[in-house]
């Protein structure tokens, strides 16, 4: 596993947020900022992509690919 890095910084979020933020991260066991290093990472990503990520791509084709026919009744 490769290690990066760290720096702190300070933001702001919503009540709301921070709060489902903590839920999320009891639930899966996992520390709240490896939860932000994965939603920014994923931001930027799709941010820097101007496009949808590849696997949500091939989900949505292999979707396609299975139910086309009914894709097309509903389309009518």
């Amino acid at each position: 596993m490769t290690t990066h890095a760290r720096e702190k910084f300070a933001t702001q979020v919503s009540s709301d947020i921070l709060s489902a933020l903590r839920g999320l991260a009891q639930s899966e066991g996992r520390q709240i900022q490896a939860l932000v290093d994965e939603a920014l990472a994923d931001l930027l990503e799709k941010r820097k992509q101007g496009r949808p990520r590849a696997n949500v791509m091939a989900a949505y084709q292999a979707s396609h690919d299975k139910y086309a026919p009914l894709y097309k009744k509903l389309a009518e």
